[in-house]
This record gives C-alpha cells, sequence and structure tokens, in this order.
C-alpha cells in the first residue's frame, strides 16, 4: 500500500491542533487517540499495522501536545482491553491504575507499541477519563472521555484513508428550569 507519510504527519498536526483549539485544553489535562494504522493504510481494522506510519503520527501528536501542554494517553487495541499508554507521571498526576503489560504491534496495535517506545517514561493504565479524543480509523475511545462529550466537526476528515471522529468533553448542566449555566 502507497503511503504519504509527509500528507499522514500533516494531517495528523492539523486535526490535533485544531481539536486542542476548539477544546480548549488546560495545562495537564489529558487527550486521548487511538488509531488504527491499517484503516490510515487503506486496509481493514487490525490487518496491516505498520510501525512507519504509527512513528509518523506519533511524532506529529506529540509535537502538538508539547505546545499546548497536553497529556497524551494512547489506547491499545482490543487485544489488550484498549488499555492505553500514558507517561508514569500522568498516571501518578491523575491517580490512574498501572496494569502489567506491554504493548507490541499484534497485540496492543502499533501506536501504542510505538507510544512504549518513545515516550520518556512509558506505563500502561486501565482506563482513563481524557478531556479530548481523537478516533483514527474507528477504534472506538468513547470509554475513556470524560462525561459529557460532545462531538466536534474538524476540517481534517481523513488521516490517510481512516476515518476521523473528534470529541471534547464539558461539566455536566445540573439542576432544573431555574437552573442558569452562565454568569451574566
Amino acid at each position: 500500500m502507497d503511503t504519504d507519510l509527509a500528507t499522514i504527519g500533516r494531517q495528523t498536526v492539523q486535526a490535533t491542533e485544531e481539536l486542542l483549539k476548539i477544546a480548549q485544553l488546560q495545562p495537564g489535562q489529558i487527550l486521548v487517540v487511538g488509531c488504527s494504522t491499517s484503516e490510515v493504510q487503506g486496509a481493514r481494522i487490525g490487518s496491516y499495522g505498520s510501525e512507519v506510519v504509527a512513528a509518523r503520527i506519533l511524532t506529529g501528536l506529540l509535537r502538538v501536545c508539547s505546545w499546548y501542554q497536553v497529556s497524551l494517553a494512547i489506547q491499545c487495541c482490543e487485544h489488550l482491553n484498549r488499555a492505553l499508554v500514558v507517561e508514569r507521571p500522568v498516571a501518578a498526576n491523575h491517580h490512574l491504575e498501572e496494569v502489567t503489560v506491554i504493548p507490541v504491534a499484534k497485540a496492543g496495535g502499533a501506536l501504542a507499541a510505538q507510544a512504549m517506545r518513545e515516550f520518556a517514561k512509558p506505563t500502561v493504565v486501565e482506563a482513563i477519563s481524557a478531556h479530548a479524543g481523537l478516533d483514527i480509523g474507528s477504534t472506538l475511545i468513547g470509554m475513556h472521555i470524560k462525561r459529557v462529550a460532545v462531538p466536534v466537526r474538524l476540517t481534517q476528515k481523513y488521516i490517510g484513508e481512516a476515518y476521523l471522529t473528534a470529541a471534547r468533553t464539558r461539566p455536566k448542566l445540573i439542576g432544573g428550569a431555574r437552573a442558569i449555566y452562565e454568569l451574566g
């Protein structure tokens, strides 16, 4: 499959930056990303993973997250129950439960395996409640996003051949007919 890595890198940066601007994440908040590198290359999810594609996507994600001082969580595939790779200080700061496993391309996914290699102090956690998310190739990240998730329509609809879905979160609106939601 012919994959234009430069385009994938640009698309990743563009989509991530647009989401972080719209979501208005604060430093230290979490962006969760699920990715099928197979889908990015136009193949069926789980059938054609690529470390090269994963490396290009992770480079873009890390670049943008560092600009915004946002923490990154990379979701593993279903073979690892959708656990997540994060930096160890993120796990500590957010009181996340660590689990023992090493994601590899065939059990965890290419992007999670790449994160284990590239993060400074990687660890795997069982679950997370992220403040925003990018789902590259229909990997189902919804279980790792805070309630209430709000869909975000990005200009960038695809990364490579994979459909891109994005979400931000907001606090729950509580109260009844007399409740006020904005100071004015």
